[in-house]
């Protein structure tokens, strides 16, 4: 059954803090059946996060930019301008109570948005997120194909509604990756959308992850 999902695009860069305030009450009033499920369309300043399992020791450059604690599953990720983070507010009770074929479900949403760019992501076993094979690159050490991040998943639920949500790297400073692990993954890298060589802006992929949710989410 299809479910009415407000979508919310902000301008600008929102200040991370204010976004968790709106997210959690937002989720609080979803279960409480007095708000929409939400999908919320955001910029952040530059600045990491660090999710439930992070190492201190993959914050590399902890006086680089603001390092906030998050509740959200997951290491340290980084967010700044040119990266689109999409917060997903939605009712996983209504939708099945499955919390593996939600994230199966975000994990395809990333996926099928990037098709539209004909951009192949990947989702790999013990590796968080989603990931571009680079033929492009030389070899990795070990004599595997060089692969490097483009899109970071992580959620929590609250009375089974879901906050937080996944962020799809546009045209950021890939440079401000380097003060952090991403994710804990040390011997791949980080990419973008320009940076193999598209000429997408955000209003570009946006439109294609409205398609994509509803292809995935509302069939």
């Amino acid at each position: 059954m299809m479910q009415m999902v407000e979508w919310i695009n902000t301008p600008g860069l929102t200040d991370y803090e204010d976004a968790v305030a709106f997210m959690e009450q937002r989720a609080a009033d979803i279960h409480a059946g007095t708000a929409d499920e939400c999908i919320w369309l955001v910029e952040h300043p530059p600045l990491y996060t660090a999710g439930t399992s992070a190492k201190i020791e993959d914050l590399t450059d902890p006086d680089r930019f603001p390092v906030y604690d998050s509740k959200r599953g997951g290491q340290y990720t980084y967010h700044g301008p040119g990266q689109r983070v999409a917060y997903v507010m939605l009712d996983v009770a209504k939708r099945g109570k499955d919390v593996r074929g939600f994230v199966h479900q975000l994990e395809t949403w990333v996926i099928d948005t990037l098709d539209q760019f004909n951009i192949k992501g990947e989702i790999r076993e013990g590796r968080v997120g989603v990931w571009v094979a680079r033929d492009d690159k030389p070899l990795t050490i070990t004599g595997a194909k060089a692969e490097d991040k483009i899109a970071a998943i992580g959620i929590r639920l609250r009375k089974w509604v879901s906050f937080h949500g996944v962020s799809i790297n546009v045209e950021p400073e890939l440079d401000h990756f380097t003060g952090i692990v991403p994710c804990g993954i040390t011997e791949h890298g980080v990419t973008s959308l320009v940076d193999l060589g598209l000429p997408v802006v955000m209003d570009d992929l946006d439109v294609a992850l409205k398609v994509s949710f509803d292809k995935v989410f509302n069939a």
